[in-house]
């Protein structure tokens, strides 16, 4: 995760995006890796008011991905999922590319209030770690608890009468 938010256009993220062949780099996002990631995000929201989203997307779009970096297309997925628009502004929107291995996580202003970005980028940095060693599925699991965790310690709520205001099922963007 980097703040800034600018991105230098780049002929090799480009190439990167064209000859990226999902079929070889995804094999490990089954049907029931993603129930299992499912059920992750709806544990992570358990005990607090905040909204976890996990998208998976294989490259960039290959029309944006000369001018666009990781951190400018998790922006704008946060705005497209409306993952912005929750009551207290708690939403918190976790980003993968398997094509580029990386992993962001774009916190809406209620808790980024409360949560220092140095604790996302270590969150970050700790998944990251894991997807090198071929365990994507789990290190999403744990950083998904851990963002939980961090909104159970701002946003405590033993009995959430609202519900959800966004879907658990995880994106999964080809």
């Amino acid at each position: 995760m980097v703040e800034n938010n600018t991105s230098t256009p780049s002929f090799a993220r480009w190439w990167r995006q064209v000859l990226f062949v999902p079929l070889l780099h995804s094999k490990w996002l089954t049907t029931e890796s993603k129930a299992r990631l499912t059920e992750a995000v709806t544990r992570a929201e358990r005990g607090h008011r905040g909204e976890v989203f996990l998208i998976v997307e294989n490259h960039l779009p290959i029309q944006e991905a000369y001018r666009m970096n990781c951190r400018e297309r998790a922006i704008d997925l946060f705005s497209e999922y409306r993952v912005w628009d929750t009551e207290e502004n708690t939403g918190v929107l976790i980003y993968v590319n398997v094509c580029e291995r990386k992993l962001e996580i774009v916190a809406d202003r209620g808790i980024s209030a409360h949560v220092s970005p140095t604790v996302w980028n270590a969150m970050c940095e700790k998944a990251v770690s894991g997807i090198a060693t071929q365990k994507t599925e789990d290190s999403l699991a744990e950083l998904l608890d851990e963002v939980g965790q961090v909104l159970r310690q701002y946003y405590h709520l033993e009995h959430d009468p609202e519900g959800n205001e966004l879907s658990d099922t995880v994106v999964f963007l080809k």
